[in-house]
């Protein structure tokens, strides 16, 4: 299966681009939630969170960080939402990890995170210890 975002990277896929690097490649979503959805795409291909390397997802959200600037510095952003979709269940529907810059405006409708606030997990403490047990798991493998 052939990656869309590496066909985009290498200008056999189209691509409104916003900024480029030597490593990293960002574009306009063809799907936007709002006005300037900026995509921040690794010019190295790696699936998601957990195959990419740490110093990589630094530069996603350096990056993102300079585009959700620029957004807010123009009428496009009042605010941003900066999302890393990882994996299907999480939505992520290009297998190539990317960062989403989504510009927000104050009183725009997008319900991006609605019912944030009244979520809550019945048993906090439990899902720590899994959570804690997994990492000293992943550290005593490495």
């Amino acid at each position: 299966m052939s990656c869309v975002f590496c066909a985009v990277v290498a200008g056999e896929a189209p691509g409104i681009k916003i900024y480029e690097d030597d490593d990293y490649l960002a574009i306009l979503d063809v799907r936007p939630f709002t006005r300037g959805h900026t995509l921040v795409v690794p010019k190295r291909h790696t699936t998601d969170v957990t195959d990419t390397p740490p110093e990589t997802l630094a530069g996603l959200v350096t990056i993102g960080q300079r585009i959700a600037r620029a957004a807010r510095a123009t009428e496009l952003a009042d605010a941003t939402h900066l999302a890393v979709n990882d994996g299907s269940a999480a939505f992520q529907t290009v297998p190539h990890i990317h960062l989403h810059v989504v510009p927000r405006r104050d009183g725009d409708k997008l319900s991006f995170a609605k019912g944030m606030v009244l979520r809550r997990d019945p048993d906090r403490e439990a899902t720590a210890q899994i959570l804690r047990e997994a990492l000293a798991r992943i550290d005593a493998g490495q």
